[in-house]
């Protein structure tokens, strides 16, 4: 295990990090864009394809395809392509959320028998390829077993977020037409077990869902439709534990997974069998530095696209041992992510800035030791400063690397961040453009903007294997959303970043969070970062609103740590010090806490719309939606 070394305020592996890593030198980055294309072609070959590609990257604006003609399964090169060398190796370890049951774990072998019996199963039920299969079960075993055997039979899943209302559900069931429904009896959250069957069944109807698969995992009362409703365990007792995979076109749709809408209506983000499998298992491997001993946690649901690729995918395409952990790492003590690592040995430990910033406030100094941790990252919205020290200190103990990593639901995976074996690690910045990955920084004229400068991130051609291919039942949304800005050929992210002088990418926020301020540019992230800074807060978040004169003015809300106090004097002064007068917020509200979906991402344009009176949008994504509320008294006071 090697260490940091710090030069000035960059830090970077030492000689024994960089010789255990799959990627130690920089020259790589020179490799890849010398001809990104052939470069994916290269790391493609890792996988077991049925058939090769005849040609890797075709593009017809703005749409485009990956290794064209080749076929592949990615449940087999999960599952078989592992048996080899990892059959009794340990695949997943499921941690329950009671601290009185027992551990599950899975060997390569026994998780391939459960998804082959899984398919037979599926199949029994009429579902073939090309169906859509709705799965609405929490952080369990048989959430894994259900995407693989869809993927396997070449059947399209759409996982839905087990805390998400039925009515959110319902949405996403019609909109793709599904047949069948996997969910579960209930499952457990902070000691109570949540009746999702009752949800579901509230869920399924007005749409054309006709078979009804239940997960026995709670043993709660539950209404059970016959004729409709099967329990998982007792329909796959009797299958075959084989069942030949699909051959799939690298271009067949693997699954749908839905991100919310700024009108409301949630979009369903298309992903693809070659290019994301390809994206999937060389992310995870290079920017985790997967080896054969390391054991993985993700603390992402896999009712997100992190969950998918690396709760799921990313760890299982490298033969990875992983952890699926069912409940809240704070439960029931504040400290119960911390036993997981320890209890499992936990190398990689990959989780989100508002869960670091809470365990930051509520746990203060880590007294276990966390030794076998090698890397630690962040994902979901960019970090502040105060929690990546935090986290490096603390958690990683001044020795592992903290990858801040930038990706979206619509890239599949990682494309911002720096590698494990080469750094340089800054606090803030995510890093630079995964090898192979094109990016730039325009303005809105789509000029280049210099070193840190502001201006809008953009994904160049040929993109990234795992981008999507669309947004399901809506072409026209999928071209003015990502290709309407600066033509056809150019992806836009909707972030505003900047390069530093050595090129690392720091994102600041949303287009949309950037507030006009008389003519001035003021980034919502750079102000957020600015109050972060302060001690007593322990989070906020900043918008702009409508202001007659000014065209717009910030709004501030302030998330105090506990037994703290801070004054709207206290944050104005971090403000005008920081950036100048100019950014004087129109009001500071000190408030309990902040919308966030289940991620960890705070919804700021619900914020924004509390003051412009506009409808405030799909709320079926927030895992405090009470919180809505309260910020509302608070702004009529």
């Amino acid at each position: 295990m090697g260490k940091l070394i710090k030069r000035g305020n960059l830090y970077f592996p030492d000689k024994e990090f960089k010789k255990r890593a799959w990627i130690n030198n920089n020259s790589i980055y020179k490799e890849a864009s010398k001809n990104p294309i052939k470069f994916w072609g290269k790391l493609a070959k890792e996988l077991y394809w049925f058939k090769k590609w005849n040609k890797t990257f075709a593009h017809k604006p703005p749409y485009f395809q990956w290794f064209q003609g080749g076929k592949i399964n990615i449940s087999y090169n999960c599952l078989e392509r592992n048996l080899e060398k990892r059959r009794n190796k340990v695949a997943l370890i499921f941690e329950p959320e009671p601290l009185g049951e027992r551990e599950i774990k899975l060997t390569y072998y026994e998780l391939y028998r459960k998804v082959n019996k899984t398919v037979n199963a599926l199949k029994k039920l009429g579902v073939k390829k090309g169906d859509r299969v709705g799965i609405y079960l929490p952080m369990i075993p048989e959430t894994i077993i259900s995407m693989l055997a869809c993927a396997r039979i070449g059947a399209i899943h759409s996982v839905v977020f087990s805390a998400f209302s039925s009515n959110a559900l319902k949405i996403r069931m019609q909109e793709i037409d599904a047949k069948v429904l996997i969910t579960c009896d209930g499952y457990y959250r902070r000691g109570k077990i949540i009746n999702l069957k009752d949800g579901a069944d509230k869920g399924i109807k007005e749409t054309k869902i006709k078979k009804v698969v239940v997960v026995r995992r709670a043993s709660n009362k539950i209404k059970f439709v016959k004729g409709r409703d099967c329990f998982f365990d007792d329909l796959i007792k009797e299958q075959s534990d084989y069942c030949k995979p699909e051959q799939m076109n690298s271009e067949d749709k693997l699954f749908i997974l839905f991100t919310s809408g700024s009108t409301g209506k949630p979009k369903g983000i298309i992903h693809t069998c070659g290019g994301y499998s390809v994206q999937a298992y060389w992310t995870a491997k290079g920017i985790f530095d997967l080896f054969d001993d390391d054991i993985f946690w993700s603390t992402a649901d896999v009712g997100w696209i992190t969950g998918h690729t690396y709760s799921c995918y990313g760890p299982l395409l490298n033969g990875t041992t992983f952890v699926l952990y069912e409940g809240a790492p704070d439960y029931p003590s504040l400290d119960r992510w911390c036993h997981i690592i320890e209890k499992y040995g936990v190398t990689t430990f990959y989780t989100a800035p508002t869960a670091i910033r809470m365990f930051e406030k509520e746990v203060g100094k880590v007294k276990e030791n966390l030794k076998t941790l090698q890397l630690i990252a962040s994902v979901g919205e960019p970090i502040n400063e105060e929690a990546w020290k935090w986290f490096f200190a603390q958690v990683g103990k001044e020795k592992c690397p903290v990858l801040d990593t930038w990706w979206q639901t619509e890239t599949g995976g990682i494309l911002i961040t720096s590698l494990p074996g080469v750094g340089p690690f800054k606090p803030t910045f995510a890093g630079m453009p995964f090898p192979g990955v094109q990016t730039d920084i325009l303005d809105n004229k789509g000029n280049k903007v210099k070193a840190n400068q502001k201006g809008n991130l953009v994904i160049l051609p040929p993109f990234s294997p795992g981008i999507l291919r669309g947004i399901y039942k809506n072409p026209k949304k999928y071209k003015k959303t990502y290709f309407g800005e600066y033509g056809d050929k150019v992806y836009f992210t909707e972030d505003i970043a900047y390069k530093d002088k050595k090129g690392l990418v720091r994102i600041v926020g949303r287009a949309d969070d950037v507030i006009k301020v008389a003519g001035h540019r003021l980034s919502t992230g750079e102000l957020e970062n600015i109050i972060d800074s302060n001690n007593k807060v322990a989070e906020c978040a900043v918008v702009g609103i409508p202001h007659k004169i000014k065209g717009e003015t910030p709004v501030v809300f302030v998330v105090l740590n506990p037994k703290k106090k801070a004054t709207e004097k206290d944050i104005l002064k971090l403000i005008t010090e920081g950036i100048g007068k100019i950014a004087k917020p129109q009001k500071i509200f000190f408030v309990k806490d902040l919308p966030k979906t289940r991620s960890g991402k705070i919804m700021r344009r619900i914020l924004r719309k509390l003051f412009t009176g506009e409808d405030l949008g799909d709320l079926s994504t927030l895992a405090n939606p009470q919180t809505v509320d309260e910020i509302k008294k608070k702004i009529k006071k």
